[in-house]
């Protein structure tokens, strides 16, 4: 049985940074599409930063620049690190890796 588990949220001023990890347990087919959603109060879950089948890199266009995605295939773990932190970041971060998700993890940016 896959499993994600999410750590690294957190409260954070404004203009700092966090980094998000998100372990993968369980016999799991390292291509597999993965990245990470959030979800604000009130608002739609959003895809914040992906890679796709084929090992490309996605970003909304809102965290561009300031987000970056990587993984380690060895420790099948993958990461979001996350700078120059806005307000607006505000949101429950979730992880996912195919059809599988994380449980999520807070991330509060204060003004």
């Amino acid at each position: 049985q896959v499993q994600l588990v999410e750590s690294g949220g957190g409260l954070v001023q404004a203009g700092g940074s966090l980094r998000l990890s998100c372990a993968a347990s369980g016999s799991i087919f390292s291509m597999l599409p993965m990245g990470w959603y959030r979800q604000a109060p009130g608002k739609q879950r959003e895809l914040v930063a992906a890679f796709t089948r084929h090992g490309n890199t996605n970003y909304a266009d809102s965290v561009k620049g300031r987000f970056t995605i990587s993984r380690d295939n060895a420790k099948n773990t993958m990461y979001l690190q996350m700078n120059s932190l806005k307000s607006e970041d505000t949101a429950v971060y979730y992880c996912f890796r195919g059809n599988y998700w994380g449980q999520g993890t807070q991330v509060t940016v204060s003004s």
